[in-house]
């Protein structure tokens, strides 16, 4: 997979930079990992074994030298949407069916990349991307509000949770508004002092005293098993038909971050970068997840970043943060009474950067069809909310149906003069564009009687396949027959031979055959 000699230049190039770097990646992780498990729906500190073997696996396989692997929020929002219909949120039934969910996601990815599937990083379209990516953040930030404001999370909707708990001023814990505000401000805070500034290991840390002294009664992150988590393959494997569509969608769209990322840092830092070989290292973190009491994870575009200012330059930095992460689960309970108000502000603050409302503006200057895929995505995600797999798919599937529509349409440009009739065409000509040229061509005929010349110019067409060709040779020879003397000029380079061999050397019909 990819260059050979990557995985002996990056253990060549390991030093005490990549420790540095994989242990202050490994201080944001933890907090994080507690954050985004919750999000998933998985007791919090399943975040941590989800932050543990699956960064060890992945680096042993990685392309990119800065890529982190772990819990990101919009993989873990589609983790809750796709397992909250068939378990109850946060059962033991519900963690087995995430390590499922996981191991589909784990394999898709590494069959992806052993067929050279890479190409899918490239394939969802950017206005499916935007639409989602707004409406992923909204749905994450309302399904952290209840915690931040103190009040319990309900039986409705994320939304509707969201909203009855901003309408009830009367039902907030202050301490817990006050800690998540002060939690918000320091990471927003920080992040415009330096990247680097640790703003969420001091708000948990100052959590955690605060809880312990004052003696907090809000809601907090509660026991933590100390230890190794319960390695097992005992899958509910009679759930897997449910789980096969949704861990599909969350192997593609959770690519889509890491791929950037890693794409990114490889063009920044002159690197080559495969596609394939990540494909491998993601999938490889997800089949760790799976058999560790984890969820689907992916790679982090904060945590990454954070690797590379810290001066990470191989991929073991991504081990290093794994292996840090195992040593602290043996006194992991001193998170215990970390308000899980402090977790819905650190999930806040992550998210808030996602919600980018401006290109979905652009889009609709630039490209009403393209505008139109992405708030239809952006409405379908809010509208579909927990299966938010569900808005990917129908925006997937009208960017599919918008390129065949396009396609379909050939624009043809009609000029009547002193050289009698002129069609030029442009876009592809091929058999579901072909009857549409045709259907121009006697339209034009037939509003021009007096007219007995046409030409159609071929120089805009940019491609022509055999049956395109076909339909050329029935429109001249039903134009001969009618009495018309028709001419095909411009044919291009790359289609001269298709259109040669239907029409035959020195055809009357080709000017320039």
């Amino acid at each position: 997979m990819g260059d050979g000699n990557n995985g002996s230049s990056a253990a060549k190039g390991f030093g005490i930079n990549d420790v540095v770097a994989g242990i202050s990646v490994a201080a944001l992780l933890i907090p994080q990992s507690l954050a985004y498990g919750s999000l998933a729906g998985m007791p919090a500190y399943h975040g941590l074994y989800a932050a543990m073997l699956p960064p060890i696996v992945a680096a042993f396989f990685a392309s990119s030298p800065y890529l982190q692997t772990g819990p990101v929020a919009i993989t873990s929002l589609l983790t809750f949407g796709a397992l909250a219909p068939l378990a109850a949120v946060g059962s033991s039934e519900f963690v087995l069916l995430a390590a499922l969910l996981a191991l589909v996601v784990g394999i898709t990815r590494v069959t992806l990349g052993l067929v050279r599937g890479g190409w899918v990083s490239y394939l969802m379209s950017q206005p499916v991307v935007i639409g989602f990516t707004n409406a992923a953040a909204i749905l994450i930030i309302a399904s952290q509000l209840p915690s931040a404001l103190g009040t319990q999370a309900g039986s409705g909707s994320l939304m509707s949770n969201a909203l009855w708990a901003v309408t009830h001023p009367g039902q907030w814990g202050v301490a817990a508004l006050v800690l998540s505000v002060l939690t918000i401000g320091l990471v927003l805070g920080g992040t415009r002092i330096t990247q680097l500034f640790p703003a969420v290991l001091i708000a948990v840390v100052a959590g955690v005293a605060f809880s312990t002294v004052s003696g907090y009664s809000g809601r907090i992150v509660g026991e933590i098993p100390a230890g190794l988590p319960p390695f097992s393959v005992a899958f509910p494997w009679g759930s897997l038909p449910a789980l096969i569509v949704p861990g599909i969608v969350i192997a593609l769209v959770g690519f889509a971050e890491p791929a950037a990322i890693a794409r990114t840092l490889a063009a920044r830092e002159r690197q080559m970068w495969s596609p394939d070989q990540e494909l491998v290292s993601q999938g490889a973190a997800n089949l760790a997840a799976a058999i560790s009491g984890g969820f689907p994870v992916g790679g982090s575009f904060s945590r990454t970043a954070l690797n590379h200012l810290s001066g990470g330059r191989t991929r073991w930095s991504g081990a290093v943060t794994g292996v840090a992460i195992l040593m602290f689960l043996p006194v992991a309970g001193i998170l215990s009474p970390l308000p899980t108000a402090i977790l819905g502000a650190i999930v806040i603050s992550a998210v808030l950067k996602l919600i980018r409302f401006g290109p979905m503006v652009t889009l609709v200057r630039h490209s009403v069809l393209q505008a139109g895929v992405a708030w239809t995505t952006f409405v379908a995600t809010l509208a579909m909310a927990p299966r938010i797999e569900r808005g990917v798919l129908v925006g997937v599937g009208l960017a599919v149906l918008v390129h065949l529509w396009r396609e379909l349409r050939l624009d043809v440009q009609v000029t009547v003069d002193e050289a009698g009739v002129t069609l030029k065409p442009t876009g592809v000509l091929y058999f579901g564009s072909a009857p549409g040229l045709n259907e121009t061509l006697f339209g034009v005929l037939a509003a021009h009687p007096e007219e007995n010349r046409v030409t159609i110019d071929l120089s805009l067409v940019a491609r022509i396949d055999y049956t395109g060709a076909l339909a050329l040779k029935d429109a001249a020879e039903w134009a001969d027959n009618a009495g018309f003397r028709l001419r095909i000029r411009g044919v291009p380079p790359p289609a001269r031979t298709n259109v040669i061999k239907v029409f035959g050397p020195g055809s009357p019909f080709l000017e320039d055959s």
